[in-house]
């Protein structure tokens, strides 16, 4: 199994962490549930390989703060501080096996959001080069088009990005 991470927008923080440990495109709705707008990936982290996206997008070298993000959940002021915390955590903590769900930064939004339709090509494929995941360059086109139809999205409705992700 991989990890999961599903970018999606929300309204607002509450909203986004609703149910935290809920999919957030489920098979079947659930009763007074939020719909989200979702894109489903594997491996495809905020901070790294999104981040290496957003690089290609604006032709500059990958680092570690191009997609900046904020946890909302499992709840920062519990986590462990330090590495005796983190080793004395239980069996099943959420801080060990998630989920998370992290809020990405406008900025990141806005690149995606941003970008000429006729550079997702070119974008595609030094995304691809960066991380070859197992997708075939249509794939990873096709992936990095819903990416960007979806950062569209948030910004004409004014919502933020978020990623909610469990390990696999």
């Amino acid at each position: 199994m991989s990890a999961m991470h599903d970018y999606y927008r929300a309204p607002d923080r509450a909203t986004a962490t609703w149910r935290p440990g809920q999919l957030r495109a489920p098979a079947k709705p659930l009763p007074d549930a939020p719909v989200f707008d979702v894109v489903e990936t594997r491996w495809i982290d905020p901070t790294g390989c999104l981040g290496d996206l957003v690089a290609a997008i604006r032709e500059v070298p990958y680092s570690n703060d191009l997609v900046e993000t904020i946890t909302l959940y499992p709840p920062p002021e519990g986590a462990p501080k330090t590495e005796d915390e983190w080793l004395a955590l239980p069996e099943g903590s959420l801080y060990h096996d998630g989920p998370e769900i992290q809020e990405l930064s406008m900025s990141a939004r806005d690149t995606l959001a941003e970008v000429d339709d006729t550079r997702l090509p070119e974008v595609a494929q030094k995304w691809l080069n960066e991380h070859p995941f197992g997708l075939d360059d249509e794939h990873a086109l096709d992936l990095v088009r819903e990416l960007v139809a979806l950062a569209r999205r948030a910004k004409e409705s004014d919502q933020l990005l978020y990623c909610w992700w469990i390990p696999g």
